[in-house]
């Protein structure tokens, strides 16, 4: 879908068969678009529309360009998908004294929200500036979500770490809970990975573009670069905090994964310990000599019992005196 902004008017799609409207559109957003709508961008604005492959491109060079007075500009950014789970699709700028492009191909809601706010203000009413809020408005998201991976990291926190009196009422955590433990530290640490990315992509983007296009972004304009990049230096140090808490609650839960392991072996271990001794009494008394005088005797059966009984009980004993169970 295109979509044509203009600033003080209406957010709407753009029909390619339509004549361009006035006033000429300040931002374009395009989404999937089809090879219709590229061509129609294009000509609306005369800039090149990047293809997906461009802008899933890793190396600097690929992702940060310039031709003219116009900037090519892409980085990954964080979104949930249908089915809830968290990923990264390439999202692409072009930067022109006269226009904003982006090119998306994924829904992201942080467009639809600037989108609202950007209808009727006069503030976006030049493309540079209608880019530095479009940023602001992704740098808030990002901010918002990894506020809501500290909390879900707070929650898996105190789960992990019961009290002690919690701890012996519910001693039994089941193979099920530590493993819905590992899947949701395992998410939350793909999320983090996935901000991470985002945010380097927007430091490198606000870097190049104050630098390249220096001789006529307004002057007014010049410290909100700044304020964007220390938006992201504040929050790329919260995303390594919480980078470490992801490694610190993953070695916590393995390590508790190591102890009920641990646990099962000491239990069959003493176990077969246990029964080592009656075993071997049984096995004594089963032999049948013709020479063993407690066959004679009328107490003999009670007797045998009695010891093998004896010998598993002692066995127990001493190991639970030493704490071992």
């Amino acid at each position: 879908m295109l979509y044509m902004n203009a600033g003080l008017a209406p957010r709407r799609p753009f029909q390619p068969h339509a004549e361009p409207s006035e006033p000429a559109p300040v931002w374009i957003d395009l989404l999937r678009p089809t090879d219709q709508e590229r061509s129609a961008a294009e000509r609306l604005t005369g800039l090149r529309v990047p293809a997906q492959a461009d802008l899933a491109e890793i190396e600097s060079s690929s992702r940060l360009s310039s031709e003219g007075k116009t900037l090519s500009l892409s980085m990954p950014m964080i979104y949930r998908s249908a089915d809830g789970l968290s990923k990264v699709a390439p999202l692409g700028f072009v930067l022109s004294p006269e226009h904003l492009m982006t090119v998306r191909f994924a829904d992201m809601p942080v467009f639809d929200q600037f989108a609202e706010r950007f209808v009727g203000s006069a503030a976006h009413s030049s493309s540079v500036a209608a880019f530095l809020s479009l940023l602001e408005a992704i740098v808030d998201r990002l901010a918002d979500i990894l506020e809501h991976v500290g909390a879900d990291l707070d929650a898996i926190s105190r789960r992990v770490f019961r009290s002690e009196r919690g701890a012996k009422r519910n001693a039994a955590r089941t193979d099920m809970q530590l493993q819905a433990t590992l899947r949701a530290v395992g998410n939350a640490g793909e999320r983090v990975s996935n901000i991470r990315d985002s945010l380097l992509g927007v430091n490198r983007i606000v870097l190049y573009v104050n630098e390249a296009a220096a001789d006529w972004i307004p002057g007014n304009l010049r410290p909100r670069f700044k304020t964007v990049r220390q938006d992201v230096a504040s929050l790329a140090d919260y995303d390594n905090q919480l980078t470490n808490k992801v490694q610190f609650l993953l070695d916590a839960t393995l390590g508790f994964i190591n102890i009920e392991q641990n646990n099962g072996i000491k239990i069959l271990t003493v176990v077969s310990v246990v029964g080592v001794p009656p075993t071997l009494m049984a096995s004594i008394y089963g032999m049948n000599f013709k020479m063993m005088p407690e066959l004679e005797w009328h107490y003999g059966y009670a007797y045998g019992l009695a010891v093998i009984i004896l010998s598993a009980i002692l066995p127990f004993l001493w190991f639970k005196r030493r704490g071992w169970i």
